[in-house]
């Protein structure tokens, strides 16, 4: 496997309820996602068979089941739960990098958002 080859998917935009306040589990919040995605891409590019790579669809597809899904307390969790759902689901993928982006979190002073970043690679 090429270790270099990578496929992003940026700004996965999703509505959740999130969060330690009660406001946030009430009202609910925009919740950015970014992918990077290692997995050999030398089939696909052979082949040019979407059976051959990583389908972006279905991945997004399981971004928003997670992210969408039920409300937990922290993006921590909910980072760690949409690396799972891709590592458990698309075989082809090596490792994941997650970035969720809370761009409108309740804390005084942030100017621009509050995010994790994790990196999850397959046992």
């Amino acid at each position: 496997m090429n270790p270099s080859d990578r496929i992003h998917l940026r700004g996965i935009d999703c509505y959740a309820y999130h969060g330690v306040l009660p406001e946030e589990r009430e009202r609910g919040q925009r919740f950015l996602v970014d992918l990077v995605l290692e997995v050999d891409l030398r089939p696909g590019g052979a082949s040019d068979r979407l059976e051959d790579t990583v389908d972006y669809a279905e991945v997004y597809r399981q971004v928003r089941e997670v992210v969408e899904g039920e409300p937990r307390q922290l993006i921590e969790r909910v980072a760690e739960e949409v690396a799972v759902a891709v590592l458990g689901t698309e075989g082809r993928v090596r490792s994941v990098g997650v970035t969720l982006r809370k761009p409108q979190a309740p804390l005084p002073g942030v100017v621009g958002e509050v995010a994790v970043e994790i990196h999850r690679r397959r046992a």
